[in-house]
């Protein structure tokens, strides 16, 4: 697919096929991951390929009961890791560049997505805690965002978008 396609292609979709994912489509997402930018390219982030159902069904709960969490085939987990930066960027590695490695990251799983056919929604309405729980996160990881990927099975709702005189300043 053409990129500006991918990227007119992209919605969220709240409800997935049970059809499960090839382990080849899982690593093609990742390795666009693998290929994002970074800060300093030392990717200040670890991603948790969560297939069991289980282990969705306790995300999905952690995620304020959004269900689709859970019916996706495959959640990914971005999770910060500051010390991958810190010692080089310090505070501003471990409390900005280490988010914004993680939601490049996230970014690029959500385009690669749909490049190979995928759907996925991002989701950041998650309680912390239980998902640093779930997962047995060490302390230096901080969970950034879910993002739930399958085959879609809605079409999604196209929404309004700001034209881009509205966000952008021309100066």
């Amino acid at each position: 697919m053409e990129f500006f396609e991918v990227v007119r292609k992209r919605n969220s979709i709240r409800k997935f096929k049970t059809e499960s994912i090839s382990d080849k489509l899982i690593f093609e997402i990742l390795e666009s991951i693998r290929l994002a930018p970074s800060a300093g390219n030392l990717q200040a982030y670890e991603i948790y390929v969560v297939k069991d159902e289980q282990t969705r069904r306790k995300l999905s709960s952690a995620a304020l009961n959004q269900d689709f969490v859970y019916q996706a085939p495959v959640v990914l987990v971005f999770c910060t890791n500051s010390t991958r930066n810190e010692w080089k960027y310090k505070t501003r590695g471990r409390d900005l560049y280490s988010v914004q490695d993680a939601t490049i990251a996230c970014t690029y799983a959500t385009l690669s997505a749909t490049a190979i056919g995928l759907a996925s929604v991002w989701v950041g309405a998650f309680r912390e805690e239980e998902v640093r729980n779930i997962l047995n996160l060490e302390s230096e990881l901080k969970p950034i965002a879910l993002l739930p990927i399958g085959y879609g099975d809605e079409k999604p709702v196209i929404r309004d978008r700001r034209s881009v005189n509205d966000f952008a300043e021309f100066i």
